[in-house]
């Protein structure tokens, strides 16, 4: 056994000797013991256990194959291999208590002005009606802060206890206040003391750097001191979009930079003894999200700490789009076992979140109270921290193929449909329902500009599906279906269909499906000679069953569990699939294929494709989807599916929209707004525009846009090409108007397709 000290931050050790390890960093020192070695690959390596939790935080194996550098496999939830709920402190927020000894809390926040009481009393009611754990109400001013007492005593005469939450931006003062009567304060480290950013390169010494954390501390500990004196709770909420420039030009825009904010303001509270605070590490975008709240939560392995989290995606927008976004950054952690209360961010009413939080919430506690997950197993191919797609071959057309097989995967993520016979009969309403363009009746996969596309690729589109499943091949007399899935094959989708039903009425140039009996069985063997196979799997067979994959020419892999199967989980089965092609060197495009009971409401349909298939798709895994749900409508399948792939930044087939969900801060009719703003520009895959109601969610927060339509004043409204605002104070009524100039001067812009 060795003994030693590792920073939070800490990157890498080098082994030297038998008898202790080298450390590359040394500053802030957590202490650490039971350094256990262990054989991984073809090295030696080491487990940091921690003086504090007697807990593994890191495993360290070799940077490269032989190499004497070892690097952390960082720890960042308590199991890979189920879902097994973060232990953490109780944190109370009034009445209400947050942590893993209790259930997931939902909350939402007013959009009322703070400065009308009555109205912000009403609206609060109305959500407390609804069911959410907590409200939170944005406080900008001394005016909205005197608001609050008679806010929060005006909801006591009338029964109503819901804890209250201070949205606090650039006013410790007015934190400092309203400590006095609400039950939380939240803060955000990019601007609470440190100054507005103007996205600047600064240059720091070590001597400046720590007069800014000096600088800090004085600002911020008058606050933790009032909540302790008050019993009040703290939010340490960074957002992606409003680093400062001091954290910015240290750790860049990143999910590091993100966590090191934060932990600023941890530190100090630590340092004066307050422990009743949370984070959260919101992001517009689900894939940073989930990498930030990995990120800090690794860090907290290692320092020792077990602080709840709120999650939440950031400016997710509206409809389906806003839950699909929340679905994915939000239960994809909550798969992990990460999460102790959360908030769906919609541009919509308030209460409007509260349901979609709930099935989210529902989700991750029926996962962690099943501990649903597959057999123990090693996982070193994931990464968790940075996103590395894995891309499986895409099909390459073989010599004397009558059709042109390499269009049924799209290199971008591919989308399969289910089809019915019932739908055949009636051709050209399926080809649009599978968004094939018509001419003459016959389908066609085109781009948006009505250009075709060929390329060594194949065919290549925006929004059409690329492949359906048939379970049922119409009868061989049946001329007129035969013929319609002639006409999708011969555009290059794949009509994939199973090996029984191929054997027994052959549709020529179809992708029999077999399982992995049939497979072992020889019963494949009996197709014509050169017939592509797509293979169906579970992902938690034993590896030795998996092996019958090394002799097979598969063109993909269908990664499906029964929609009855409960106590497996798709998410980890399917790790542990990728896990086994990854060591074996396996290529094979994955296609999730997620089966949806009979009767389910659209909502968990979203929700359970967001956070199944979606916590794949963030790490890279995936080549595709495919969701089943037979008894739902064709578009809204379709569209969620394409929906899907956009928020895990995949396959853009239409605008992309970061939009706030407004607050008393908002300085125009948001949800009016946007609709407008959608109508109009809607057309523009691969462009993404943000609307913000106020400055507080304007140039930092729309960090992945490439315009920004953002409240400046009351009626005016100011035009940002990314962070770089280039009109100001434009009225209200002329400012869609001028956002789509601004799009057409900067060559982004192109006319709406005219409807057939």
């Amino acid at each position: 056994m060795a003994t030693g000290t590792v920073t939070a931050s800490f990157y890498g050790v080098e082994s030297k000797s038998d008898i202790g390890l080298n450390l590359k960093k040394s500053v802030d020192f957590v202490k650490v013991i039971n350094v256990q070695r262990v054989k991984s690959r073809k090295a030696k390596g080491f487990v940091i256990r921690s003086s504090k939790t007697d807990s593994e935080i890191a495993e360290f194996v070799p940077a490269t194959d032989g190499s004497p550098l070892l690097v952390p496999r960082r720890k960042y939830c308590d199991s890979i291999h189920k879902t097994v709920r973060r232990k953490t402190s109780t944190v109370m927020v009034g009445n209400v208590a947050l942590g893993s000894e209790h259930p997931i809390r939902i909350q939402t926040m007013t959009t009322t002005d703070t400065k009308d009481v009555a109205a912000t009393v009403e609206q609060v009611m109305q959500i407390a009606d609804q069911g959410a754990d907590l409200v939170r109400i944005t406080v900008q001013g001394k005016k909205e802060a005197d608001a609050c007492f008679e806010i929060k005593n005006t909801l006591v005469q009338k029964n109503y206890n819901i804890p209250l939450v201070a949205d606090i931006h650039f006013a410790p003062p007015i934190a400092l206040r309203v400590a006095e009567c609400f039950d939380k304060i939240r803060v955000n480290p990019g601007n609470f003391a440190d100054r507005r950013a103007q996205f600047e390169k600064l240059e720091y010494t070590e001597d400046d750097y720590d007069k800014e954390l000096e600088h800090i501390e004085q600002v911020f500990t008058p606050l933790v001191e009032k909540c302790k004196k008050y019993g009040r709770a703290m939010r340490i909420g960074t957002n992606h979009g409003s680093l400062s420039d001091r954290i910015m030009s240290y750790y860049g825009d990143s999910p590091r930079g993100m966590v090191e904010s934060a932990f600023e303001f941890a530190r100090i509270c630590r340092k004066l003894d307050f422990h009743n605070f949370v984070f959260s590490m919101k992001a517009s975008n689900p894939v940073v999200m989930v990498q930030a709240y990995r990120l800090l939560v690794a860090e907290m392995y290692v320092a020792g700490w077990d602080y709840p989290l709120h999650l939440g995606v950031t400016e997710a927008g509206e409809g389906e789009d806003g839950r699909m976004k929340s679905a994915i950054g939000i239960g994809t952690l909550l798969q992990d076992g990460l999460g102790d209360t959360i908030r769906v961010s919609l541009t919509e009413q308030p209460e409007e979140e509260i349901d979609p939080c709930r099935r989210l919430a529902n989700l991750g506690m029926k996962a962690s109270k099943l501990q649903q997950g597959v057999v123990l197993f090693e996982e070193k191919n994931r990464r968790y921290f940075d996103f590395q797609r894995r891309t499986g071959q895409l099909p390459v057309q073989k010599e004397g193929e009558e059709v042109d097989y390499r269009g049924v995967l799209h290199r971008d993520g591919s989308v399969f449909l289910p089809v019915s016979l019932d739908q055949l009969k009636t051709p050209e309403l399926l080809y649009k329902s599978l968004a094939a363009k018509l001419v003459v009746g016959m389908p066609f996969k085109f781009l948006q500009s009505n250009t075709l596309l060929t390329n060594s690729d194949g065919w290549q589109d925006l929004a059409t599906v690329d492949s359906i499943l048939l379970r049922e091949l119409p009868p061989l007399e049946d001329s007129n279906s035969r013929l319609a899935l002639k006409r999708l094959i011969d555009i290059s989708m794949g009509v994939v269909t199973p090996l029984s039903e191929q054997l027994t009425k052959p549709l020529p140039n179809a992708i029999a499906l077999v399982d992995l009996k049939e497979i072992s069985t020889g019963a494949y063997k009996l197709l014509p000679e050169g017939t592509r196979l797509a293979v169906s799997l579970r992902g938690d067979e034993p590896w030795e069953e998996l092996d019958i994959l090394k002799n097979v020419d598969a063109t993909m892999l269908l990664h499906h569990l029964p929609a009855t199967e409960d106590k497996i989980s798709r998410v980890h089965a399917a790790r542990r699939l990728f896990e086994y092609l990854a060591e074996n060197a396996l290529n094979f495009p994955v296609i999730h294929h997620i089966e949806f009971p009979k009767g389910i409401h659209r909502d968990d349909l979203v929700i359970g494709a967001g956070s199944n298939v979606g916590a794949l798709l963030v790490d890279g895994l995936g080549d595709g989807l495919l969701l089943d749900a037979q008894d739902q409508d064709f578009d809204f399948i379709r569209n969620t599916s394409f929906n899907l792939l956009q928020g895990c930044r995949m396959r853009n087939t239409k605008t992309e929209y970061v939009s706030c969900p407004s607050c008393g801060r908002t300085l125009f009719d948001l949800q009016e707004i946007s609709a407008e703003i959608r109508e109009r520009t809607s057309h523009l895959p691969g462009v993404s525009i943000a609307i913000m109601g106020c400055i507080v969610n304007g140039p930092g927060e729309m960090a992945d846009a490439d315009f920004g339509y953002v409240g400046g004043a009351p009626g005016k409204i100011d035009l940002y090409v990314g962070k770089d605002v280039v009109k100001r104070a434009i009225q209200m009524e002329h400012a869609t108007d001028a956002l789509i100039q601004l799009i057409k001067d900067n060559g982004r812009w192109v006319e709406p397709p005219v409807e057939e």
